[in-house]
């Protein structure tokens, strides 16, 4: 009896530890996944915003308008001149094209340059909107870098909401993208107590002493 009340016990310790083993490695995966989603959202974000520029580009570039040529139009030659009247018809025909040539061109010089400069702004506009917002993954693993002390994901939230009061950046998200960090080995998770913080693997080395102190001592001698 004795033996067999403590080979279940054995195996019952087994199996507990391999399913906090499983459900750890199941919550990891769960806060991994989820991080990739929150990037892949502001990606998308980022791709419908340029679509929507390009999209008003394409409408700028299209009120671009081509002088029609009405000598070659189907109209003109579908329609011959009787034989009676053929000199004096012509003739007047090709002064109203020739009024006509001189008039087009004229008048549509202003529309181009209008498009022209529509079409420049709205370059600039999609240059300046891919350029500069970064992603949420980018914002967060150059704050740990630059960090000297492990940070929560709380305190990660708050620093980046001020530096960014437009990105509307929560904490579980912020939490969320530091587990990913984690799951890719870009950063690292320690606990203390009830509390977990984070740190970047590739932080920068503090300055040493020597370095920084030597200055002032050489600028006072």
């Amino acid at each position: 009896m004795p033996d067999t009340t403590f080979t279940s016990t054995e195996l019952t310790s087994q199996y507990a530890a391999q399913v906090a083993s499983d459900l750890e490695r199941n919550a990891k995966e769960q806060d991994r996944i989820g991080a990739e989603i929150a990037a892949l959202q502001e990606q998308l974000v980022a791709l419908q915003h340029d679509h929507t520029v390009l999209v008003n580009m394409q409408k700028a570039l299209g009120t671009l308008g081509v002088p029609t040529d009405t000598t070659s139009s189907p109209e003109a030659a579908a329609v011959p001149a009787p034989r009676d009247e053929a000199p004096a018809k012509s003739t007047t025909a090709k002064r109203s094209r020739a009024k006509k040539a001189d008039a087009e061109p004229s008048g549509k010089k202003p529309r181009k340059s209008t498009a022209k400069a529509t079409a420049k702004a709205t370059a600039k506009t999609t240059a300046k909107a891919t350029t500069a917002k970064p992603t949420l993954v980018e914002l967060i693993r150059d704050h740990l870098t630059q960090q000297r002390e492990p940070r929560s994901a709380a305190e990660v939230a708050t620093a980046l909401g001020q530096a960014h009061p437009d990105r509307g950046i929560k904490t579980t998200v912020v939490r969320t993208t530091l587990e990913g960090l984690v799951a890719k080995s870009q950063a690292q998770r320690a606990k203390q107590g009830s509390s977990v913080f984070y740190t970047a693997t590739d932080a920068p080395a503090q300055p040493e002493p020597s370095q920084t102190e030597a200055e002032p001592a050489q600028a006072d001698g």
